[in-house]
């Protein structure tokens, strides 16, 4: 007996070959496949994730023990797609760039999927508690896990709530859902109900008892149950118990399996074997439904647990007792004297009386009255016949539906089954021990349904594969003839739906020869020139450990990689190893708009061409994308120039990702930016928004126009030099000192290499812009979409005046 309930609690699949590849985090963009040697390990690897076999043609993504079993089986905690296997063809698990997980088969039917996505950095992992968990990088929340979705087995501290599910399997080798379900019904109380083919009942607590008769509180609101990892479970309706082998040592699992009883197991690891310590039901055969209808169980203690149909029914389906037995008679007549009863000792059946509402039984009736009381009613299938020693009279209980039966040599009363009158029976005691289904197994088929093409089609097709192949033998003709082989690109630096891709830190110290040529520093790292394998030139920054966080790194990847703007730096991979946090930029030809300004290499139509190439890019982060995203240290070392000189806006790793609903965002806890370009926000603690970064960008376009930093040299006559002083402020001075000749203060202010050659309506456009935004009252300034229409407005409008 002990043998069979311990393989009705294996969630066992057909033996597997021993994985050689094991990884521990499944990354965006990744993914695993039937095909693979691949599973996912717990870091202590207890646990595997993947694909197992559960028959021929058919797979499940599952979570188990990794140790094999000594039978040669494992043990399943977790499948995700447990009522839909899949056949191995074309089949994937993936993790998308969405952050959604997903399993399709045959290249395109959705098996199942998480039905959570995330735009932050994400990775899947397996914990060594065997919780499937989607971790976000960015602050380490679970955002999905599959304790929180339980098969038909919790793990010690998995939490089981008012929205978890147990469902037992179907077989011991069928593992979809099954007709035994635990959970918290609307009482707060913890039940075991039975949903079969036919009916729904519950069993566990007795349902003759009330919560408080079955030592329950219905008077919790929490709904939740856990086991721990010592073999304590607690429920919050005061259910609670202790398995026998209490204490810390052996491996635990709560499982509710395909008989209907729940059984706590602990894994003896010499025998590599299971053994129950603690279970729910003491009374195997009191489980509802574990015969089917019109069946008898019957309990022995050497061979089990075991089924027989009543006489004159048969088995409705070889193997399945869940689907009962069906009779080999047929009542046609609704005659009392066209039937007849056949009594069967020690046999009893609950539930489904005929009565009055709340009333199954009725009490004092003589064998005779309730004969006749069946047979006044065509669906009466028997009757109950039990004396009641409490009340000293006997009771009849008719019955519609003959379920839940079992027999018992304590049971001292009888029921009667009806039967057509000249139906001849003779009962033998049949009990069959075997009560699952049977082992055969079915091939899981996946169609491929193809249109037929029409005759056109067919010729455009033919055509279209007659003129590829004579393409590419003139290409191979023309490589061979030029001497010029194919460069394969590897796979690491594709760039077709990612947008970025994962860099090891091996390959980007080759590529930036150990990091030796600097071209920049800034923004919590230094920037090195790279050659990447494919050839392309590309910056790569290193960030420092202590200025940046890992946090603070993954927000930057994860902000960079889902924008798209002309305007706005590409980033094409990072790299996350250890200590290491890299990020790999495309190369810009001509630096930065700081280098430039210093080596006076810019014209006025140039930088008229930055203010507004800048503008679009800060106007896209602010309004356009997907979140609202403030740059906070918008400065000319962070505005790059590509071969055109077209501006494209660098460094977000500073920026904060905002709600667009909100207005402003207080939750800045530190100053952000660079001294001179900072709005007065951040020095007065005041609420930070988008207006931060319009300041800065005046800052930027003021140092444009005048060739002069955010501070200039100045004295009180505004000619030598003596102390320093805001940029702002020097304007204008310049503006009150010559009010009255506006070409004049223009001519003083303006940057001396551009030698007078300059657009004076842009000019003009440009400082009345750039002191709009540095405005101190951040309501008075304008915002980044506003600042681009007015420059484009002049753009297209404005008079040219050259000088």
């Amino acid at each position: 007996m002990e043998k069979i309930q311990i393989s009705l609690f294996f969630l066992t699949l057909l033996p597997l070959l021993s994985y050689s590849s094991r990884i521990y985090v499944l990354d965006k963009g990744s993914s695993i496949s039937p095909n693979e040697d691949l599973v996912i390990s717990s870091p202590n690897e207890e646990f595997s994730a993947g694909f197992q076999s559960i028959g021929e043609n058919a797979y499940v993504f599952a979570v188990w023990f990794t140790e094999q079993l000594n039978d040669g089986n494992y043990t399943i905690v977790w499948m995700a797609n447990r009522d839909q296997p899949v056949n191995g063809k074309d089949t994937k698990f993936s993790l998308l760039y969405t952050g959604e997980l997903v399993l399709i088969d045959a290249g395109e039917i959705t098996v199942w999927k998480s039905n959570i996505d995330s735009i932050s950095p994400v990775s899947l992992q397996l914990k060594d508690d065997g919780n499937l968990v989607l971790v976000s990088y960015t602050n380490g929340e679970y955002i999905w896990q599959s304790f929180d979705s339980p098969t038909n087995t919790i793990l010690p501290e998995q939490r089981f709530t008012r929205n978890s599910l147990l469902v037992s399997s179907r077989s011991q080798t069928n593992h979809s859902s099954g007709f035994y379900k635990l959970y918290f019904f609307g009482d707060s109380v913890l039940r075991l109900l039975y949903d079969g083919p036919e009916i729904t009942s519950v069993f566990w607590p007795p349902p003759w008892l009330n919560a408080w008769q079955a030592h329950r509180s219905p008077y919790n609101n929490s709904k939740v149950a856990y086991l721990n990892a010592s073999g304590y479970f607690e429920a919050s309706d005061n259910f609670n118990f202790t398995t026998t082998d209490y204490g810390v040592g052996p491996r635990r699992r709560l499982t509710l399996d395909v008989d209907g009883n729940f059984r706590v197991y602990s894994l003896d690891k010499e025998m590599r074997s299971w053994k129950v310590s603690w279970q729910g039901a003491l009374q195997p055969c009191m489980t509802h439904g574990v015969c089917g209808a019109n069946s008898i169980c019957t309990y022995d203690h050497e061979r089990g647990r075991g089924c027989s149909c009543l006489p004159g029914f048969k088995m409705k389906t070889p193997g399945d007792w869940s689907q009962g037995c069906e009779a080999g008679f047929k009542i046609t007549s609704c005659d009392p004297d066209a039937s007849k009863f056949v009594k069967l000792n020690h046999i009893e059946y609950y539930g489904y009386d005929i009565g009055a509402p709340g009333v199954g039984s009725h009490d004092n009736f003589t064998y005779e009255q309730c004969v006749n009381y069946c047979l006044d009613y065509c669906n009466c299938k028997g009757f109950q016949y039990k004396f009641e020693p409490e009340k000293g009279v006997h009771t009849c209980w008719p019955k519609t539906i003959l379920i839940n039966g079992y027999r018992s040599n304590g049971f001292r009363d009888s029921i009667y089954i009806r039967t057509p009158k000249e139906y001849l029976i003779t009962y033998q005691n049949d009990h069959v021990f075997d009560y699952q289904c049977s082992r055969n197994t079915t091939n899981l088929e996946r169609l491929y349904y193809k249109k037929r093409p029409t005759q056109w089609l067919k010729a455009f097709m033919y055509a279209t594969i007659i003129v590829g192949a004579f393409e590419i033998l003139c290409l191979l003709i023309f490589l061979y003839k030029t001497q010029s082989p194919f460069k394969k690109t590897p796979r690491g630096y594709l760039q077709v739906v990612t947008g970025f891709q994962k860099f090891s830190y091996a390959e980007l110290k080759k590529a930036t020869k150990n990091f030796t040529e600097e071209i920049g520093r800034g923004g919590g790292g230094i920037v090195y020139k790279a050659k990447l394998i494919d050839s392309r030139v590309a910056a790569v920054k290193c960030l420092v450990e202590a200025n940046q966080g890992e946090s603070e790194f993954l927000a930057e990847v994860s902000m960079i990689g889902n924008l798209n703007h002309m305007n706005l730096i590409e980033i094409w991979g990072y790299c996350v190893e250890g200590k290491h946090r890299i990020l790999v930029y495309e190369y810009m030809d001509y630096g930065s708009l700081a280098d430039n300004l210093v080596l006076n290499k810019l014209d006025f139509e140039k930088r008229y061409q930055i203010a507004v190439g800048t503008s679009k890019g800060l106007a896209y982060l602010h309004e356009e994308c997907l979140d609202w995203v403030l740059h906070c240290d918008v400065k000319p070392h962070n505005i790059l120039l590509d071969s055109l000189y077209q501006p494209k806006v660098a460094d977000f790793g500073l920026a904060k990702l905002l709600n667009r609903s909100g207005k402003e965002n207080p939750s800045f806890s530190r100053i952000r930016g660079t001294r001179g370009y900072m709005a007065p926000e951040w020095v007065r603690n005041l609420p930070i928004t988008s207006k931060v970064d319009v300041y800065s960008y005046g800052i930027v376009v003021l140092e444009m126009i005048t060739g002069r930093g955010p501070n200039v040299a100045r004295s009180s006559n505004g000619n030598d030099v003596m102390e320093q002083g805001s940029v702002v402020t020097w304007i204008r001075e310049k503006m009150m000192q010559s009010a009255e000749d506006e070409k004049s203060w223009i001519l003083n202010i303006a940057d001396p290499a551009l030698n007078g050659e300059f657009n004076m309506d842009r000019m003009k456009i440009l400082i009345k812009i750039a002191l709009w935004c540095v405005e101190e009252d951040k309501d008075a300034r304008p915002t980044m979409s506003r600042v681009v229409h007015e420059l484009l407005h002049s753009e297209n409008d404005g008079k040219e005046n050259s000088m």
